[in-house]
């Protein structure tokens, strides 16, 4: 898959398998803010059941931390918040707001555990706080308006993004990097591990993000569903952890 990227004034053009996709470049601007570590959603306080697993053995080396998210990335969370992302992306399109529920409601029963549902509500929460108050969401505020069910993080990251005008390829990409970078960060505190071996785990997943990104926009609501249970059970491990460092 050929890459090559230029910026002839202020649109960045991506040519991607000999096909242009066009990002303004206040597009692109957007996304680096939402994803940064330093917008306040509370990123860095969630491990995704990496610090049991660090404890108990499982995960010792850059190696074995890489397999781990490469396969949150292919078999868990990971991918059903791909396709959630797109899911709302399309839905934000449409005139009425059932769609948009639906998909709501499919990525709230997902959660597999408590811990979980804590991470994706909280991040959630805090992205549709702040952004509705800056950025602006006009989407989220309807969705949002008169009730207080909750929102998954990739949902209300997508239907922002669609009310800003951002394609979903890119938009989905970005968010897959900011989810996998994260957990890299956290493995890097736990195992730990140093920054050399932060940029080789980002590397390697370059390839699993990218197909993800590509596969998971085709994907509707019946894809979803997890079979990494080791990742699903060390969540659950980690509630009665004894000395725990992150929330998750």
């Amino acid at each position: 898959m050929a890459r090559i990227s230029r910026y002839p004034g202020t649109t960045t053009v991506i040519l991607i398998m000999n096909m242009a996709i066009r990002m303004d470049s206040s597009a692109l601007y957007r996304l680096m803010a939402w994803l940064s570590p330093s917008y306040p959603v509370g990123a860095f306080s969630y491990s995704h059941g990496l610090e049991w697993l660090v404890e108990d053995g499982s995960i010792r080396s850059c190696g074995s931390m890489i397999e781990w998210i490469e396969d949150i990335l292919l078999r868990g969370s990971g991918r059903n918040d791909a396709i959630l992302f797109a899911c709302a992306w399309h839905a934000a399109a449409q005139p009425d707001m059932e769609s948009l529920r639906d998909v709501r409601d499919h990525g709230n029963a997902l959660t597999g555990s408590a811990e979980r549902q804590l991470e994706t509500h909280a991040q959630g929460r805090a992205f549709c706080d702040i952004t509705r108050r800056t950025w602006t969401s006009p989407t989220l505020d309807r969705l949002l308006a008169g009730n207080r069910i909750p929102v998954p993080y990739p949902f209300a990251v997508a239907v922002a993004s669609f009310d800003h005008d951002i394609a979903l390829e890119p938009a989905l990409g970005a968010y897959l990097h900011a989810f996998a970078a994260n957990l890299i960060s956290a493995g890097l505190r736990l195992v730990p591990l140093g920054q050399t071996d932060g940029q080789r785990a980002m590397i390697a997943l370059e390839a699993t993000i990218d197909d993800l990104t590509q596969e998971a926009q085709r994907l509707d609501l019946t894809h979803l569903g997890s079979s990494a249970l080791i990742a699903d059970m060390a969540a659950m491990k980690h509630e009665t952890q004894y000395t725990r460092l992150f929330r998750t």
